[in-house]
């Protein structure tokens, strides 16, 4: 059940508990009852709307490889990439690249911009970007901005 009330969430974050009881054979009190379980034991960490990152004006997209020297720990990477508004996403990664930061900006000056100021750390000893063209899979959580409603 538990399974099912996540997948109704996930697709929908506002249907009621009504909605998703009807759905799934449970009355709207144990829906709520299971999902105040959920988020105690932190499978729910939090509701958010999804945005056309183009409403917000961010027009430029892309992916970034951090190539970093051996002496740059991931949390030394974490605080420098909290600094960076743009940035969306930021990972360690496998293979040549220490990380991958996905940067959304308003324009391709506003992009160089920003690279510049990661490029400026004193441990990245290369960046490679990639502008992103189209997103194949519009629906997916990278084609649009997570504004989260920490509740």
């Amino acid at each position: 059940m538990d399974r099912k009330i996540l997948a109704a969430l996930i697709d929908n974050a506002r249907t009621s508990f009504a909605e998703i009881g009807t759905a799934i054979g449970l009355s709207a009190t144990a829906v709520k009852r299971r999902v105040d379980r959920l988020r105690e034991h932190q499978v729910i960490t939090g509701f958010s709307a999804t945005v056309r990152p183009a409403a917000l004006g961010w027009l430029t997209e892309a992916y970034v490889e951090v190539y970093c020297d051996s002496a740059a720990p991931p949390r030394r990477l974490a605080e420098v990439v909290r600094n960076h508004p743009e940035i969306a996403a930021a990972m360690t990664v496998t293979g040549g690249a220490d990380a991958l930061l996905h940067v959304r900006a308003t324009d391709v000056q506003h992009f160089e911009e920003v690279l510049e100021r990661i490029r400026a750390e004193p441990f990245i000893r290369k960046t490679i970007s990639y502008l992103v063209l189209s997103h194949l899979l519009p629906d997916s959580p990278e084609a649009g901005a997570r504004v989260s409603a920490q509740e």
